[in-house]
Protein backbone atom coordinates (compact mmCIF):
# COMPACT_ATOMS: atom_id res chain seq x y z
CA UNK A 1 0.00 0.00 0.00
CA UNK A 2 3.02 2.26 0.45
CA UNK A 3 3.97 2.16 -3.58
CA UNK A 4 -0.06 2.85 -4.69
CA UNK A 5 -2.78 4.81 -3.87
CA UNK A 6 -4.99 2.78 -1.97
CA UNK A 7 -5.94 4.94 1.29
CA UNK A 8 -9.10 6.73 0.57
CA UNK A 9 -9.39 10.65 0.84
CA UNK A 10 -12.45 10.55 3.45
CA UNK A 11 -9.99 9.61 6.06
CA UNK A 12 -7.94 13.06 5.44
CA UNK A 13 -11.29 15.00 5.35
CA UNK A 14 -11.70 13.56 8.87
CA UNK A 15 -8.31 14.79 9.63
CA UNK A 16 -9.41 17.91 8.56
CA UNK A 17 -12.34 18.12 10.52
CA UNK A 18 -9.84 17.55 13.55
CA UNK A 19 -7.98 20.56 12.49
CA UNK A 20 -11.93 22.80 12.44
CA UNK A 21 -12.69 21.63 16.05
CA UNK A 22 -9.24 22.69 17.07
CA UNK A 23 -9.36 26.32 15.14
CA UNK A 24 -6.35 25.31 13.22
CA UNK A 25 -5.73 25.46 9.51
CA UNK A 26 -4.97 22.81 7.98
CA UNK A 27 -3.06 23.40 4.93
CA UNK A 28 0.09 23.54 5.60
CA UNK A 29 -0.26 20.01 6.47
CA UNK A 30 -1.55 19.13 3.06
CA UNK A 31 1.21 20.72 1.46
CA UNK A 32 3.52 19.21 3.42
CA UNK A 33 1.81 15.78 2.65
CA UNK A 34 1.50 17.20 -1.17
CA UNK A 35 -2.27 16.66 -0.91
CA UNK A 36 -3.75 19.07 -3.22
CA UNK A 37 -6.83 20.98 -3.23
CA UNK A 38 -7.92 19.30 -5.81
CA UNK A 39 -7.28 15.87 -4.93
CA UNK A 40 -9.25 16.68 -1.44
CA UNK A 41 -12.42 17.90 -3.48
CA UNK A 42 -12.53 14.26 -5.66
CA UNK A 43 -15.24 12.10 -3.91
CA UNK A 44 -13.11 9.04 -4.98
CA UNK A 45 -9.82 10.37 -4.42
CA UNK A 46 -6.79 8.44 -2.73
CA UNK A 47 -3.47 8.90 -1.07
CA UNK A 48 -0.17 6.67 -0.82
CA UNK A 49 0.52 5.22 2.84
CA UNK A 50 3.43 7.69 3.20
CA UNK A 51 1.27 10.40 2.53
CA UNK A 52 -0.88 8.89 5.23
CA UNK A 53 1.88 8.73 7.29
CA UNK A 54 3.04 12.03 6.89
CA UNK A 55 -0.22 14.19 7.35
CA UNK A 56 -1.51 11.94 10.61
CA UNK A 57 1.96 12.47 12.08
CA UNK A 58 1.82 15.83 11.56
CA UNK A 59 -1.63 16.51 12.74
CA UNK A 60 -1.17 14.68 15.97
CA UNK A 61 1.66 16.48 16.72
CA UNK A 62 0.23 20.02 16.05
CA UNK A 63 -3.20 19.54 17.67
CA UNK A 64 -1.26 17.02 20.49
CA UNK A 65 -4.49 14.89 19.97
CA UNK A 66 -2.86 10.97 18.82
CA UNK A 67 -6.99 10.47 18.50
CA UNK A 68 -7.18 13.42 15.83
CA UNK A 69 -10.44 14.61 17.32
CA UNK A 70 -12.35 11.73 17.53
CA UNK A 71 -13.26 11.48 21.43
CA UNK A 72 -14.42 13.99 23.46
CA UNK A 73 -11.22 15.19 24.97
CA UNK A 74 -7.55 14.99 23.61
CA UNK A 75 -5.23 12.04 23.95
CA UNK A 76 -1.99 13.71 23.89
CA UNK A 77 1.22 12.93 22.08
CA UNK A 78 2.75 9.61 23.33
CA UNK A 79 -0.57 8.79 24.84
CA UNK A 80 -0.77 5.35 22.65
CA UNK A 81 2.92 4.91 23.21
CA UNK A 82 1.88 4.38 26.70
CA UNK A 83 -0.39 2.02 25.88
CA UNK A 84 2.02 0.21 24.08
CA UNK A 85 4.61 0.36 26.77
CA UNK A 86 1.79 -0.58 29.47
CA UNK A 87 1.29 -4.35 27.80
CA UNK A 88 5.19 -4.72 26.48
CA UNK A 89 5.80 -7.04 29.53
CA UNK A 90 3.53 -9.47 29.26
CA UNK A 91 3.83 -13.04 29.35
CA UNK A 92 1.53 -13.49 25.96
CA UNK A 93 -0.25 -11.86 23.40
CA UNK A 94 -3.56 -12.68 25.10
CA UNK A 95 -2.44 -10.95 28.74
CA UNK A 96 -1.03 -7.58 26.35
CA UNK A 97 -4.69 -7.29 24.66
CA UNK A 98 -6.27 -7.65 27.95
CA UNK A 99 -4.60 -4.60 29.18
CA UNK A 100 -4.49 -2.84 25.96
CA UNK A 101 -8.28 -2.93 26.92
CA UNK A 102 -8.53 -2.04 30.15
CA UNK A 103 -5.66 1.07 29.94
CA UNK A 104 -7.51 2.52 27.02
CA UNK A 105 -10.40 3.24 29.36
CA UNK A 106 -7.95 5.35 31.57
CA UNK A 107 -7.46 7.41 28.61
CA UNK A 108 -11.37 7.52 26.97
CA UNK A 109 -14.38 5.77 27.63
CA UNK A 110 -15.95 7.26 24.63
CA UNK A 111 -14.86 3.61 23.26
CA UNK A 112 -14.34 0.41 24.85
CA UNK A 113 -12.21 -2.52 23.62
CA UNK A 114 -13.22 -5.83 24.48
CA UNK A 115 -10.99 -9.54 24.32
CA UNK A 116 -13.21 -12.62 24.48
CA UNK A 117 -12.32 -15.86 23.66
CA UNK A 118 -15.35 -18.42 22.20
CA UNK A 119 -14.99 -22.05 20.69
CA UNK A 120 -10.94 -21.35 19.98
CA UNK A 121 -11.84 -18.27 18.33
CA UNK A 122 -10.66 -14.70 19.71
CA UNK A 123 -12.60 -11.38 18.97
CA UNK A 124 -11.70 -7.98 19.40
CA UNK A 125 -14.68 -5.81 19.58
CA UNK A 126 -15.18 -2.07 19.86
CA UNK A 127 -18.59 -0.32 21.47
CA UNK A 128 -19.57 3.31 20.74
CA UNK A 129 -20.27 5.01 24.37
CA UNK A 130 -21.40 8.22 22.59
CA UNK A 131 -21.81 9.65 18.88
CA UNK A 132 -18.76 9.58 16.78
CA UNK A 133 -20.32 11.74 14.25
CA UNK A 134 -17.81 12.43 11.07
CA UNK A 135 -15.37 11.22 12.48
CA UNK A 136 -17.15 7.52 13.13
CA UNK A 137 -15.47 5.59 10.26
CA UNK A 138 -12.17 6.82 10.45
CA UNK A 139 -11.92 6.42 14.31
CA UNK A 140 -13.00 2.64 14.69
CA UNK A 141 -11.10 1.54 11.60
CA UNK A 142 -8.09 3.20 13.01
CA UNK A 143 -8.40 2.29 16.13
CA UNK A 144 -8.67 -1.24 15.29
CA UNK A 145 -6.03 -1.24 12.67
CA UNK A 146 -3.66 0.18 15.42
CA UNK A 147 -4.27 -2.38 17.76
CA UNK A 148 -3.73 -5.11 14.98
CA UNK A 149 -0.92 -3.38 14.03
CA UNK A 150 0.69 -3.64 17.78
CA UNK A 151 -0.29 -6.98 18.12
CA UNK A 152 1.38 -8.66 14.86
CA UNK A 153 4.41 -6.18 15.96
CA UNK A 154 4.43 -7.50 19.64
CA UNK A 155 4.82 -11.53 18.52
CA UNK A 156 6.30 -10.53 15.18
CA UNK A 157 4.06 -12.55 13.27
CA UNK A 158 1.15 -11.78 10.55
CA UNK A 159 -2.16 -12.65 12.68
CA UNK A 160 -4.58 -13.50 9.97
CA UNK A 161 -8.30 -12.33 10.59
CA UNK A 162 -11.37 -14.63 10.26
CA UNK A 163 -13.36 -12.30 9.85
CA UNK A 164 -14.25 -8.33 10.26
CA UNK A 165 -17.62 -6.23 11.03
CA UNK A 166 -18.47 -2.80 11.02
CA UNK A 167 -21.77 -1.17 12.23
CA UNK A 168 -21.98 0.96 9.31
CA UNK A 169 -22.85 0.79 5.99
CA UNK A 170 -20.58 0.06 3.64
CA UNK A 171 -18.83 3.46 2.54
CA UNK A 172 -18.25 4.51 -1.01
CA UNK A 173 -14.55 3.23 -0.65
CA UNK A 174 -15.43 -0.17 0.76
CA UNK A 175 -13.07 -1.69 -1.50
CA UNK A 176 -10.20 -1.19 0.43
CA UNK A 177 -11.23 -2.64 3.44
CA UNK A 178 -10.29 -6.43 2.46
CA UNK A 179 -6.37 -4.81 1.91
CA UNK A 180 -6.68 -3.23 5.55
CA UNK A 181 -8.84 -6.42 7.09
CA UNK A 182 -7.00 -9.48 5.57
CA UNK A 183 -7.92 -12.38 4.86
CA UNK A 184 -11.37 -13.21 6.13
CA UNK A 185 -14.44 -11.13 4.39
CA UNK A 186 -15.58 -7.56 5.70
CA UNK A 187 -19.43 -7.52 6.88
CA UNK A 188 -20.75 -3.77 7.14
CA UNK A 189 -24.37 -3.22 8.16
CA UNK A 190 -23.51 -5.86 10.95
CA UNK A 191 -24.35 -5.83 14.98
CA UNK A 192 -20.95 -4.98 15.87
CA UNK A 193 -17.75 -3.12 15.04
CA UNK A 194 -14.37 -5.80 15.54
CA UNK A 195 -12.80 -8.80 14.29
CA UNK A 196 -12.16 -12.19 14.96
CA UNK A 197 -8.80 -14.30 14.75
CA UNK A 198 -7.19 -17.67 15.87
CA UNK A 199 -7.29 -17.72 19.67
CA UNK A 200 -4.21 -19.57 19.31
CA UNK A 201 -2.51 -16.16 18.54
CA UNK A 202 -3.24 -15.19 22.02
CA UNK A 203 -0.76 -17.59 23.36
CA UNK A 204 2.27 -16.61 21.74
CA UNK A 205 4.80 -15.05 23.75
CA UNK A 206 5.59 -11.15 23.18
CA UNK A 207 8.73 -10.74 21.35
CA UNK A 208 9.67 -7.41 21.74
CA UNK A 209 11.55 -5.09 24.73
CA UNK A 210 11.90 -1.50 25.41
CA UNK A 211 14.52 -1.00 23.36
CA UNK A 212 12.56 -1.99 20.01
CA UNK A 213 9.46 -0.34 21.31
CA UNK A 214 11.52 2.92 20.89
CA UNK A 215 12.54 2.23 17.73
CA UNK A 216 9.13 1.40 16.77
CA UNK A 217 7.05 4.63 18.28
CA UNK A 218 9.61 6.82 15.96
CA UNK A 219 7.03 5.36 13.05
CA UNK A 220 4.62 3.42 14.79
CA UNK A 221 1.73 4.87 12.30
CA UNK A 222 2.98 2.47 9.47
CA UNK A 223 1.65 -0.48 11.56
CA UNK A 224 -1.57 0.18 10.52
CA UNK A 225 -0.69 -0.68 6.94
CA UNK A 226 2.21 -3.32 7.57
CA UNK A 227 1.79 -7.02 5.88
CA UNK A 228 4.13 -9.32 8.12
CA UNK A 229 4.92 -12.02 6.21
CA UNK A 230 5.64 -14.48 8.83
CA UNK A 231 3.22 -16.13 10.57
CA UNK A 232 3.97 -17.78 13.53
CA UNK A 233 1.04 -20.40 13.73
CA UNK A 234 0.93 -21.30 9.75
CA UNK A 235 3.32 -24.64 10.65
CA UNK A 236 0.77 -25.30 13.37
CA UNK A 237 -2.77 -24.84 11.31
CA UNK A 238 -1.31 -26.09 7.97
CA UNK A 239 -0.63 -29.68 9.86
CA UNK A 240 -3.99 -29.59 11.64
CA UNK A 241 -5.55 -28.91 7.50
CA UNK A 242 -3.06 -32.05 6.53
CA UNK A 243 -4.22 -34.64 8.81
CA UNK A 244 -8.13 -33.48 8.30
CA UNK A 245 -7.12 -34.83 4.64
CA UNK A 246 -6.54 -31.32 2.78
CA UNK A 247 -3.64 -32.57 1.21
CA UNK A 248 -3.20 -30.76 -2.41
CA UNK A 249 -1.54 -26.93 -2.23
CA UNK A 250 -4.91 -26.05 -3.87
CA UNK A 251 -7.60 -27.55 -1.23
CA UNK A 252 -5.10 -26.24 2.09
CA UNK A 253 -4.51 -22.73 0.44
CA UNK A 254 -8.38 -22.40 0.33
CA UNK A 255 -8.44 -23.79 3.92
CA UNK A 256 -6.56 -21.03 5.24
CA UNK A 257 -7.86 -18.27 2.88
CA UNK A 258 -4.02 -17.94 1.62
CA UNK A 259 -2.74 -17.96 -2.69
CA UNK A 260 -0.68 -20.93 -2.84
CA UNK A 261 2.29 -19.32 -3.51
CA UNK A 262 1.59 -17.74 -0.13
CA UNK A 263 1.25 -20.75 1.37
CA UNK A 264 4.45 -21.67 0.01
CA UNK A 265 6.42 -18.77 0.70
CA UNK A 266 5.60 -18.34 4.17
CA UNK A 267 6.29 -21.89 5.25
CA UNK A 268 9.63 -21.52 3.20
CA UNK A 269 10.29 -18.28 5.66
CA UNK A 270 9.39 -20.62 8.86
CA UNK A 271 12.34 -23.23 7.70
CA UNK A 272 9.84 -25.83 6.69
CA UNK A 273 7.74 -26.71 3.54
CA UNK A 274 4.86 -28.10 2.24
CA UNK A 275 6.15 -31.35 1.24
CA UNK A 276 8.26 -31.96 4.77
CA UNK A 277 4.84 -31.46 6.58
CA UNK A 278 3.00 -33.46 4.51
CA UNK A 279 5.30 -36.28 5.06
CA UNK A 280 5.74 -35.58 9.05
CA UNK A 281 1.72 -36.43 8.90
CA UNK A 282 1.90 -39.03 6.70
CA UNK A 283 4.23 -40.57 9.20
CA UNK A 284 2.31 -40.10 11.80
CA UNK A 285 -0.74 -41.45 10.92
CA UNK A 286 1.14 -44.61 9.19
CA UNK A 287 2.42 -45.65 12.63
CA UNK A 288 -0.59 -44.75 14.59
CA UNK A 289 -2.53 -47.22 12.07
CA UNK A 290 0.36 -49.91 12.48
CA UNK A 291 0.29 -49.65 15.87
CA UNK A 292 -3.63 -49.59 16.81
CA UNK A 293 -4.94 -51.36 14.05
CA UNK A 294 -4.56 -54.76 11.69
CA UNK A 295 -5.52 -52.84 8.50
CA UNK A 296 -3.38 -54.48 6.19
CA UNK A 297 -0.06 -52.69 4.76
CA UNK A 298 -2.01 -51.65 1.35
CA UNK A 299 -5.09 -49.96 3.52
CA UNK A 300 -2.74 -48.08 5.38
CA UNK A 301 -0.61 -47.12 2.34
CA UNK A 302 -4.27 -45.83 0.88
CA UNK A 303 -5.31 -44.22 4.01
CA UNK A 304 -2.45 -41.89 4.34
CA UNK A 305 -2.53 -41.02 0.65
CA UNK A 306 -0.06 -43.43 -1.19
CA UNK A 307 -1.56 -44.90 -4.03
CA UNK A 308 0.65 -47.99 -4.07
CA UNK A 309 1.97 -50.28 -1.29
CA UNK A 310 5.42 -50.28 -2.86
CA UNK A 311 6.15 -46.05 -2.77
CA UNK A 312 4.41 -46.06 0.57
CA UNK A 313 7.14 -49.17 1.77
CA UNK A 314 9.90 -47.32 0.51
CA UNK A 315 8.67 -44.23 2.01
CA UNK A 316 8.38 -45.25 5.67
CA UNK A 317 11.38 -46.74 5.19
CA UNK A 318 12.87 -43.82 4.95
CA UNK A 319 11.16 -42.24 7.32
CA UNK A 320 12.35 -44.95 10.35
CA UNK A 321 14.53 -47.38 9.11
CA UNK A 322 11.92 -50.59 8.40
CA UNK A 323 9.23 -51.64 6.06
CA UNK A 324 5.54 -51.16 7.28
CA UNK A 325 5.61 -55.05 7.98
CA UNK A 326 8.84 -54.73 10.54
CA UNK A 327 7.50 -51.85 12.45
CA UNK A 328 4.69 -53.46 13.05
CA UNK A 329 6.26 -56.86 14.40
CA UNK A 330 8.98 -55.19 15.90
CA UNK A 331 8.84 -55.33 20.07
CA UNK A 332 7.52 -51.90 21.68
CA UNK A 333 9.35 -50.73 24.90
CA UNK A 334 6.13 -49.94 27.64
CA UNK A 335 6.36 -47.77 30.23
Amino acid sequence: MSQVAATPIAFVHAMVLAYEKYGRDPRPALRRAQITPALLRRPDGRITAAQMETISGIAMQELDDEALGWFSRRLPWGSYGMLCRASLSSPTLGVALKRWCRHHRLLTDDITHTLTVRDEVAELALVEARDLGSMREFCLVTSLRFVLGYACWAIDSRIPLLETAFAFTPPPHADVYPLLFAPGPVHFDAGWTGYRFDARYLTLPMRRDERALRTMLQRALPLTVLKYRRDRLLTQRVREHLRRGALSATSLADALHLSVRTVHRVLRDEGTSLQILKDEVRRERAIELLSRTEKPVKQVAQAVGFRSEKSFTRAFRGWTGQSPSEYRTAPRITT
